[in-house]
């Protein structure tokens, strides 16, 4: 692997891990909702949300991962436009997992969810 220092590589899993739960979040209050209530005018929008959350997570998630592997296939360096797209998706996955936790969190009380 071209070599990453080891806190880079401790903040993509740690994100990772993050995106992962964020990801579970949303499907779970998905589920919810639908069960308790259905799917009704009030409640497809709320859906249609925890969905949006769950593919942009997945995608920010599928990103890092992509581009981790990358770098580890990079001998005996790593591109910079490489190095410049990881940095970049670990911005973007913080913002990601703020946004997809808010969204998610903001559902669960419009619906006094646990």
């Amino acid at each position: 692997m071209a070599k990453l220092p080891d806190e880079t590589i401790t903040t993509v899993f740690t994100l990772q891990r993050r995106l992962i739960e964020r990801i579970d979040n949303a499907t779970a209050t998905e589920a919810t909702i639908f069960e308790q209530f259905g799917e009704t005018e009030e409640t497809v929008p709320e859906l249609e949300q925890l969905q949006n959350v769950r593919e942009r997570t997945t995608s920010s998630y599928s990103r890092l991962y992509t581009l981790l592997l990358r770098v580890s296939e990079s001998q005996p360096t790593a591109t910079s436009a490489t190095l410049n797209l990881l940095a970049q998706a670990i911005e973007q996955a913080h913002s990601t997992d703020a946004a997809s936790e808010a969204s998610v969190q903001d559902i669960k009380r419009n619906w006094n969810l646990p």
